[in-house]
């Protein structure tokens, strides 16, 4: 199990990131949540097994169809044993 915490920067409040984000990590069995931040990033934490975590960040690089990212950061962390995601 890994942990990845993903900033994401672009047009990527109100093109429905964070639900789609939830669909997505739920598809894949990712633990975790997403969140708006007030300078227009979207971040989010991701838990699970290896593939399904990185398969999840991939997706943050491009978001829903309606999105425009210009940026991911990515810093790992030590798993804290979430369960289900959530939108913040």
């Amino acid at each position: 199990m890994i942990r990845k915490r993903v900033l994401v920067s672009g047009r990527v409040q109100g093109v429905f990131f964070r639900d789609t984000c939830r669909r997505a990590a739920e598809t894949r069995g990712v633990a975790g949540w997403v969140r708006n931040l007030p300078d227009g990033r979207v971040e989010a934490v991701f838990e699970g097994d290896d593939e399904a975590v990185d398969a999840l960040v991939a997706w943050a690089g491009r978001g829903p169809e309606s999105a425009h990212v210009t940026g991911v950061e990515v810093r790992d962390g030590p798993p804290e044993g979430l369960t289900g995601f959530s939108i913040r």
